[in-house]
């Protein structure tokens, strides 16, 4: 089973100011292609041609780094434009409820989001994770994922420098605020909380 790239789910100028059309292309188009295509043509005649992407990469954790980051990255990248949206609408009750708890509010959820992003050295990926009913600002390194952690991711922010570096230059804080402030998708968020269980990657 040959993994596809999954279409936006919004047009490519829908995020306009903060992540330009211009971004997505590149972004979608050619870094996410390039993921899964490698991530096929390493599965490609192996045990693991029929296998979930879920599965690739618990298979390949700890054994294949180069099919790892691949399939990592792919599954990264389509949870991460779930996570954005035209309007971010607004968290469930059951969400909001659980961000007040965890952090006091939305608008500190928020905050505390871009501050580790900023902050967050080199490339990666930061995390709205729920885990044993509890909510957590989570971070990777690089390639890593939290499909198979245990957590339940709810939202991703890409801080890899392509993912900004066309409509914000260096400046990551003002990616981070663009996107937390109005591009960030409440409903897709809440409806991972809902199910319980990580993302699933569109077969």
């Amino acid at each position: 089973m040959a993994f596809e790239l999954m279409p936006l789910p919004y047009n490519s100028d829908a995020l306009a100011p903060a992540i330009s059309a211009e971004t997505l292309s590149f972004h979608h188009g050619k870094h996410h292609k390039a993921y899964i295509d490698k991530a096929n043509a390493a599965i490609e005649g192996t045990d693991m041609a029929d296998d979930s992407l879920e599965t690739v990469i618990a298979k390949a954790r700890g054994t294949n780094q180069g099919l790892f980051n691949n399939a990592a990255q792919s599954w990264n990248h389509g949870f991460y434009w779930c996570s954005l949206a035209a309007e971010s609408g607004h968290p469930s009750d059951e969400l909001g409820a659980m961000i007040d708890e965890a952090f006091g509010s939305l608008d500190d959820l928020k905050a505390k989001l871009a501050d580790r992003g900023a902050g967050h050295f080199a490339s990666g990926w930061v995390w709205l994770a729920e885990k044993d009913g509890k909510l957590s600002i989570e971070e990777t390194h690089d390639g890593d994922t939290l499909a198979d952690s245990g957590f339940n991711p709810l939202l991703t922010i890409d801080v890899w420098e392509h993912a900004y570096y066309l409509d914000h230059q260096n400046a990551r804080p003002s990616y981070l605020k663009a996107v937390i402030d109005t591009k960030l998708n409440w409903g897709f968020a809440s409806d991972n909380l809902a199910r319980g269980s990580a993302w699933t990657y569109p077969a």
